[in-house]
């Protein structure tokens, strides 16, 4: 495989010190291959070099110009390392110059992972304009939350402006209608600013179907294996050592020249790679050597649907590197507990008893017959620290994916939405927020597209609603490719000068700053740490702590009060925090204090603190 460097970007066209442009492509199906200059249909050759690479170093291509490659003489193609697209993935590239913007973050320092609050969002409708610019003006609001790390949904080039982002297919290229590679650094110094870390998830199993050029210059896919969405990226077959090379130079990219602090990587177990050593495990011994050469920290976090910690395990224990991972299991307990819902992979989930689980254990399935799967699953994460686990009670897959796109907002009463807060919050886990949820945002957030393929936009109609087929019951699914779509997806800003979406926000805010305050919750030591359920009350009590700070927080799930004995690990403790109380808009307060062995009532839906403080 050609050299790696972590010093600077080699694929695609970029620029030397000398005001020329500097070319390399991967190309191993190219016979010919030369770029076209789009402003006076200059033609310049490349070079054929080994492995399938062509070179060329050119003063004629200046920062700004538009090109296509030519391949073979008559193919016109965008470049498959374009870093801008400005009309659209099937136009001309734009050369730009990847270093060229000046930084003002020269004293950021990355947080701590196990200090990180995030908050996931999609660019195009966090805002009514949905761009990055329009994103800035409402990082102050987040800092006001308590957020301290945003995680943006995909922005890698897709087709037309409406699309969650996983069907990019320029991996280098910022989505022209967000604000471009321009406007992402910019949103990424102003969040440095403002001291709010940013975390970008990037799609490494799968490409897009509409303007996937990849594969008419390499060999980017395989057919040894399938993934959900289609063929898959080839890591481990013959040809693979161009396409590593093509993804960790893309993520290295991302943290060296956009100041990215981590990535979150969708769907790693759909990427395929029996190589000796793991395409995530090579990234990370790259990024490794990335920090060593600039001094700053980042980190990468996967979506994992394995329980296997091998995946986090360090390299030095032979483990992939990554530094945190998703942790559904804990939505799926924490959202059959609150709902009841036992359709699809929900019915391998009891409840609170496998949410007491995954409070103390992170996986639920560790060993045990996952009767959704039909089979034995997971192993057990005993020495992996809870910043290694990110829990939610809602993120973009889970509210999406539904045939009407409803988050808890719609699905439950108002007091269970503050108890799911409370129970994300207090977790020995990093916690993450799903955009508008910290004020019960309404409107839903639906699965759309704007592909301009008309065929294609009608199969992805047709596939909807076959999907959901079943669901008649609760009207017809929403057309994806439909405009109107989108714009109901859209946050509601106005709401927040209204109640209850005041009381909300603020209770959400409290939740965050107690957070922050108390030790013993903001050590996320896994270890200090009871937990009782009551199964047939639907409550749980959960104790953790931190030298002489106690915390010991009750949960009622059920919709009725309940009569609880307070367990004997708590001791005499004085409340803190309770959803039932008036200025939470609630009708059950709790005790002002709790003592073991106490008999006390819990409110229906209700959420309580104590502290022996």
């Amino acid at each position: 495989m050609k050299a790696i460097s972590v010093k600077e970007r080699q694929l695609g066209v970029n620029f030397n010190g000398n005001g020329e442009a500097v070319v390399e492509v991967w190309a191993p199906k190219a016979e010919k291959l030369e770029i076209r200059l789009q402003q006076d249909n200059t033609r310049i050759a490349l070079t054929k070099e080994e492995f399938g690479y062509w070179t060329t170093t050119t003063e004629k291509l200046k920062p700004g110009d538009l090109y296509q490659f030519v391949l073979d003489g008559d193919q016109e193609y965008p470049d498959p390392s374009s870093v801008s697209q400005p009309e659209g993935v099937h136009g001309n590239s734009q050369a730009l110059d990847v270093k060229a913007f000046n930084w003002t973050d020269e004293n950021w320092q990355n947080i701590p992972l196990e200090d990180y609050v995030l908050y996931e969002l999609h660019t195009g409708t966090f805002t009514p304009t949905g761009t990055f610019a329009a994103l800035e003006e409402k990082l102050d609001y987040l800092k006001e939350l308590g957020v301290n790390a945003i995680e943006i949904m995909p922005v890698a080039q897709f087709p037309g402006s409406r699309n969650w982002g996983y069907d990019g297919v320029f991996p280098y290229a910022v989505q022209d209608s967000y604000g471009g590679a321009e406007g992402l650094k910019h949103l990424v110094d102003v969040c440095h600013q403002k001291g709010i870390a940013v975390i970008l998830d990037v799609v490494y199993n799968h490409l897009g179907p509409e303007g996937n050029y990849l594969g008419v210059y390499g060999h980017y896919f395989t057919d040894k294996y399938n993934t959900p969405w289609g063929p898959a990226l080839n890591f481990d077959d013959a040809w693979c050592d161009g396409v590593r090379r093509y993804f960790i130079e893309n993520l290295l990219m991302w943290f060296r020249d956009f100041h990215i602090d981590a990535v979150r990587m969708d769907a790693v177990h759909a990427i395929k790679d029996f190589s000796p050593t793991h395409i995530l495990r090579e990234m990370k011994q790259f990024v490794n050597q990335l920090m060593q050469e600039t001094g700053r920290t980042h980190y990468m976090i996967v979506e994992l649907d394995l329980n296997d910690n091998r995946f986090i395990n360090p390299l030095e224990e032979q483990g992939f590197g990554m530094d945190a991972q998703w942790i559904d299991e804990f939505h799926h307990a924490l959202r059959v507990t609150a709902t009841g819902e036992n359709t699809g992979y929900y019915g391998d989930f009891t409840g609170i008893a496998h949410l007491a689980k995954t409070y103390k254990d992170a996986y639920v399935y560790d060993g045990q017959f996952s009767p959704h799967r039909n089979k034995t699953f997971g192993i057990k994460a005993e020495r992996n620290p809870g910043k290694q686990f990110i829990v939610f009670s809602q993120n973009h897959d889970q509210v999406g994916n539904r045939m009407l796109g409803e988050r808890t907002s719609q699905l439950t009463s108002f007091d269970m939405q503050k108890l799911l807060a409370g129970a994300v919050m207090v977790s020995p886990y990093l916690p993450m927020l799903w955009m508008g949820e910290e004020y019960s945002e309404p409107h839903p957030f639906l699965y759309f597209v704007s592909h301009t393929d008309p065929e294609l936009a009608e199969a992805v109609r047709k596939g909807r609603k076959e999907e959901f087929a079943a669901f008649h019951a609760e009207g017809e699914a929403p057309d994806p490719v439909a405009e109107e779509t989108f714009n109901e997806s859209k946050l509601q800003w106005d709401l927040l000068n209204q109640e209850p979406h005041q009381t909300m926000f603020k209770w959400y805010q409290t939740l965050l700053k107690l957070r922050r305050e108390l030790s013993a919750l903001k050590n996320l030591n896994r270890h200090n740490l009871e937990v009782e359920a009551m199964e047939n009350q639907k409550t749980l009590i959960l104790h953790r702590w931190h030298d002489a700070e106690h915390i010991a927080c009750f949960m009622n799930f059920s919709q009725e009060e309940q009569k609880i004995t307070v367990p004997s690990f708590i001791k005499q403790s004085k409340k803190l925090l309770d959803s039932g109380a008036p200025e939470w808009r609630g009708n059950a307060d709790g005790p002002d204090t709790v003592e073991a062995g106490a008999t006390i009532v819990l409110g229906p839906e209700s959420f309580l603190m104590y502290t022996n403080a």
